[in-house]
């Protein structure tokens, strides 16, 4: 049963040579690798007006300062997407940051970045289902509180859909990323020619339900704090830039030119929509409304309400930036596991990571972020304003690292153009440090401090795996020194009563050494009597030992004459014989005493002993 729900679940296993003709076009990549940033315009405008609120309604409705922060963070992204498009070419084995910081920087500013990325991942899978929840609250705001229990549901089916395979995943979400793409173009130019055509067109919005606006900062300093803080919420729509660059492997020939292509794409898309919507929002003077009270409405909304009304491209436009923000939660599938198999490659995380699964993926990986991603949903209690204040940090200071790796290496490689490209990489680095400091300082009493602290922990994780498995490979490494060794055994048999079970047991004992011990722990004296009584006749001839147990414990008087028999047999192997019958159904296995399993963990943690098991399997 189990086999057939796995079949029809995730389909039949792909072989090893299919993985060729799993890698993606570059349509398909686009919506599996791009998703996640082009996502962002769906609350990155939004995130900018939350911030300008604090320093007063004027600032956001009376002033273009929300347009030139836009056009600082599209810049920002100009800066980062060339500077990757030089990384996917340097570093074609994919990897992204992680590779190009532990290479050119070190070990740690790899982890750090690695650490970034991953925590940046998790937080994007949870802010864009999130948003996407949003989206659909907007107009069935009836459903409102069913907010989590909708985002869970969201996640398990993305991560569904990526254990299904990299290309299955991209064909299932490529008609909502360009459905999205095509509405948003057609609802940014209809804003903006409606501005053009009606200078004094305005946006409505209900004001009872908008943020409280604060009065003005006292001083100037403060104001410029606010607008730091605004820049650094904004940047939320750049993070997922980096997902190309990491995703190389996945495309066909010629991998780093199709990248290459897709990463261009991807940035003109996104900052075209951005730069419309972050105008229309500001030509219109919208306000942000608080997102806990009934009948909310997100920026995007209030814009789509308005330039064509609850007609059904509304409709249409609200269940396409519903579908983009839930399958941006696709580019962190597609990327968390394969940083984390890169990097359990290198042994700095489990060895499980770095299995593929039955449809050529990285299924451990896939479950972990989805995992992680439901724990925050589930303590945000799905609230992107919440999330938000987590968010970017990691991706920007991965964004950084990245950088400063890429000026190192075209340095010390010294090829055509290369001062040119250093200067590309040293100010997208320099840029990208500031956006990190500006986000630390502004974000840290919001949350930030979580990330500031996680990033360095997880650095420390990194290390102590990565010591564990040098030191395994030091112990079990061979030298001439080692050889072949005779062994003997002496074996001890667990002997719980007599019947069919065992006697399979006592005769493979034999087989293994001259030396062979029926061992019984006496907890109940009328079956110790028993077996006393019919051990001449089914005992084979071995020695029956029965083990005293005044307080009933099995695991004590094991022990205890275990320690005496390798006393006993200094230069003797001690193997451990667990007999167990095995019922044909699996509840019947509820119906009886677990002890063998329970005995088999605690001599899994004793040197020199071998415990082994010999079933007896009982016919339907």
């Amino acid at each position: 049963m189990w086999y057939w729900i796995r079949r029809i679940l995730f389909g039949s296993p792909l072989p090893s040579s299919r993985a060729s003709h799993e890698r993606l076009i570059k349509l398909l990549a686009l919506p599996v690798f791009s998703s996640d940033a082009i996502s962002s315009v769906g609350y990155a405008t939004e995130e900018i007006l939350l911030a300008l609120v604090v320093a007063g309604s004027g600032v956001v409705t009376g002033t273009n300062i929300s347009v030139y922060l836009g056009l600082a963070i599209v810049l920002l992204l100009v800066v980062v997407a060339t500077s990757y498009r030089q990384t996917i070419f340097a570093y074609p084995s994919g990897g992204g940051s992680y590779i190009v910081a532990r290479e050119n920087l070190g070990t740690v500013p790899g982890l750090t970045a690695g650490a970034a990325l991953m925590i940046d991942y998790v937080l994007t899978v949870a802010v864009s289902v999130s948003a996407g929840v949003a989206a659909v609250l907007s107009f069935l705001p009836e459903y409102h509180g069913y907010r989590e229990a909708l985002a869970l549901v969201i996640v398990a089916f993305v991560a569904l859909a990526n254990l299904r395979g990299v290309r299955e995943s991209g064909l299932l979400f490529a008609l909502p990323t360009y459905t999205f793409i095509c509405a948003a173009v057609v609802l940014v130019t209809m804003g903006v020619f409606r501005f053009v055509q009606y200078p004094g067109f305005a946006i409505p919005h209900p004001a009872a339900h908008t943020i409280p606006t604060a009065h003005p900062p006292a001083t100037q300093w403060l104001f410029y704090f606010l607008i730091l803080r605004a820049f650094a919420s904004g940047c939320s729509a750049m993070t997922g830039t980096e997902a190309i660059s990491n995703g190389i492997p996945a495309f066909r020939p010629p991998e780093s030119k199709n990248a290459a292509i897709t990463l261009t794409w991807m940035a003109v898309i996104l900052g075209t929509i951005f730069t419309g919507i972050t105008y229309i929002a500001w030509r219109g003077h919208v306000m942000p409304m608080d997102q806990n009270a009934h009948g909310y409405q997100t920026v995007l909304s209030q814009i789509a309400a308005a330039v064509v009304g609850k007609t059904w491209f509304y409709y249409l436009f609200q269940a396409a930036t519903c579908g983009i923000l839930i399958i941006a939660a696709n580019t962190s599938f597609a990327d968390f596991p394969r940083l984390g198999s890169i990097m359990a490659r290198d042994r700095f995380l489990p060895r499980q990571l770095y299995n593929v699964g039955d449809r050529l993926v990285f299924s451990n990986g896939i479950l972990l972020l989805a995992t992680l991603a439901a724990i925050l949903i589930v303590a945000f209690r799905g609230e992107v304003n919440a999330l938000i204040p987590l968010y970017a940090i990691g991706v920007f200071m991965s964004f950084t690292l990245s950088q400063a790796g890429m000026v190192r290496h075209t340095m010390r490689l010294r090829e055509r153009g290369w001062r040119r490209r250093a200067i590309v990489s040293a100010i997208g680095a320099t840029v990208t440090a500031i956006v990190v400091i500006v986000q630390a300082l502004t974000k840290f009493s919001e949350g930030a401090w979580v990330v500031l602290i996680l990033i360095p922990t997880l650095v420390l994780v990194f290390l102590r795996v990565n010591d564990h498995y040098v030191q395994l490979g030091n112990q079990l490494r061979l030298t001439p020194e080692d050889t072949f060794e005779p062994t003997h055994n002496t074996v001890v048999v667990l002997t719980p009563s007599l019947h069919r079970g065992v006697l399979p047991a006592l005769e493979f004992a034999k087989s293994l050494s001259n030396d062979v011990r029926a061992v019984h722990i006496d907890t109940d004296p009328i079956d110790a009597g028993l077996l006393e009584q019919r051990w001449p006749i089914w005992g084979g001839g071995l020695p029956l030992i029965i083990l005293e147990s005044p307080y009933r414990s099995l695991v004590g008087p094991l022990l205890e004459y275990l320690d005496e028999v390798k006393k006993e047999r200094e230069e003797h192997m001690i193997v451990v014989v667990v007999p167990e019958f095995v019922s044909p159904k699996w509840w019947h296995r509820l119906l009886h005493n677990q002890s063998g399993l329970l005995l088999k963990f605690v001599l899994m943690f004793r040197p020199g002993i071998i415990t082994t098991n010999v079933r007896y399997y009982l016919r339907k």
